[in-house]
């Protein structure tokens, strides 16, 4: 009897799915094994039913890694949720002969992954292959997650437009990029973009932001631009911030203000819904009444960038480096590696390196560790350099403190009281 492999694709879209679709098809389909595509994630396994399934061809996948999105579909249910579910999903795949299994999504697809490893006792084999725009799963240091180049590169072209369009109309976009647990995104476009400055949660060290924390760093930008002789930029914040501020943070404003703004949801997995929270009009409000009560007059945009980066087609980086991703999954189950643990699918220096689930995923969090941006490191360093941001010597030298208090329109005194906690 052939061997038969199925694919399963959780969580957002990410460039490059396709890639790793087609390349597992294409290379499993050369071993003799048939390959069946499960549609919408584990939505329809969950529930014991096995009609949406697709068994794919060679015809089927070629061409598809130059395109965006995902031909099997995608979905965030967690069949790791309940003893019930997983048992189904366990028996669809027993009546469907299935003994080998890859999983393409974040680090709650591969939890799930390891669950099916652990609970099929051996008789599937299962390669995870970690995708996520956010670049945020502990890989090997300089391996990014498959789909971030492509969403920078997009996120970049639409900064650089909101950059011009701030110029000729000399006003101030706000941009919200997505990056849930880390500002990886947001610091990527907005350092590339050269953004007049770029807020990320891992640069607050010693006490989590605020909504007035945030608002005042973009504050501190907008007035140093005007002392410089510029009326107009674009600020770039990770979406993160609003898990960092936190629902305690979010939860300081009034039970009918918050309302206006959106409400606190969390998903399958736990996470905070972000989308449900409109937090780019949330800052921009809270900084408006801060230029009011300086009496001055700037036009002020929110725009969220995400969903426009999520299903571009891949860049040349992620269309190659998704077929080698997806050929090194089957390269894995091929070994016997894959019979003594299951993995998630990384490569180092051109070569697949497994990493088993167990050293991967905590099983308290059931998630991998968040990898963060290292704001020790020089490129941030760097990112930071080029900001046009209060900074300490902004307060501590006389004749820009005198610059910059005069375009705020108050007293040195006053400028240094304002931002002493931000600077």
């Amino acid at each position: 009897m052939a061997k038969r492999l199925g694919i399963i694709v959780g969580g957002g879209p990410a460039p490059g799915i396709n890639g790793v679709i087609s390349a597992v098809t294409l290379e499993s389909l050369r071993q003799g094994w048939e390959v069946i595509g499960f549609r919408d994630g584990f939505r329809w396994l969950v529930r014991g039913d096995t009609s949406h399934v697709w068994n794919l061809s060679s015809e089927d996948v070629r061409g598809i890694n130059i395109r965006g999105g995902s031909i099997l579909g995608t979905a965030r249910v967690n069949p790791a949720k309940s003893e019930e579910d997983m048992a189904r999903v366990l028996a669809a795949f027993k009546s469907l002969g299935l003994d080998h299994l890859v999983t393409i999504g974040g680090d709650d697809t591969a939890y799930s992954g390891s669950k099916v490893y652990s609970g099929a006792g051996g008789a599937v084999r299962v390669a995870h292959v970690p995708k996520t725009i956010d670049n945020d799963l502990p890989l090997p240091p300089g391996v990014p997650t498959f789909g971030y180049e492509t969403a920078r590169q997009v996120g970049v072209s639409l900064v650089n437009n909101l950059n011009e369009d701030a110029r000729t109309c000399g006003r101030w976009f706000l941009v919200v990029s997505m990056g849930r647990a880390a500002g990886h995104l947001a610091l990527g476009i907005g350092k590339a973009a050269a953004a007049a400055v770029t807020i990320i949660p891992e640069e607050f060290v010693n006490s989590a932001p605020t909504l007035d924390s945030v608002a005042d760093i973009i504050l501190g930008s907008i007035l140093k631009s005007r002392a410089e002789g510029r009326d107009h930029g674009v600020a770039v914040l990770a979406e993160g911030l609003v898990e960092s501020i936190g629902e305690k943070g979010l939860g300081a404003m009034s039970e009918g203000q918050l309302a206006s703004y959106g409400k606190i949801e969390r998903d399958p997995h736990g996470n905070l819904r972000m989308a449900e929270i409109d937090f780019g009009r949330m800052i921009r409000d809270r900084l408006a009444e801060k230029l009011r009560a300086l009496k001055l007059g700037v036009s002020l945009t929110s725009k969220d960038i995400g969903y426009e980066l999520r299903c571009a087609d891949p860049v040349p980086f992620d269309a190659e480096y998704t077929r080698d991703l997806g050929y090194g999954a089957v390269k894995f189950l091929l070994s016997d590696d894959s019979v003594r643990f299951g993995a998630i699918i990384s490569l180092v220096e051109g070569k697949t390196r497994p990493l088993p689930f167990e050293t991967m995923l905590n099983p308290a969090t059931k998630r991998m560790q968040t990898r963060r941006v290292d704001v020790s490191s020089q490129g941030y360093e760097c990112a930071r350099r080029f900001m046009t941001r209060v900074e300490p010597h902004d307060l501590s030298d006389d004749t820009r403190l005198a610059a910059l208090a005069k375009a705020s329109g108050i007293t040195p005194e006053a400028f240094k009281t304002l931002f002493a906690a931000v600077a």
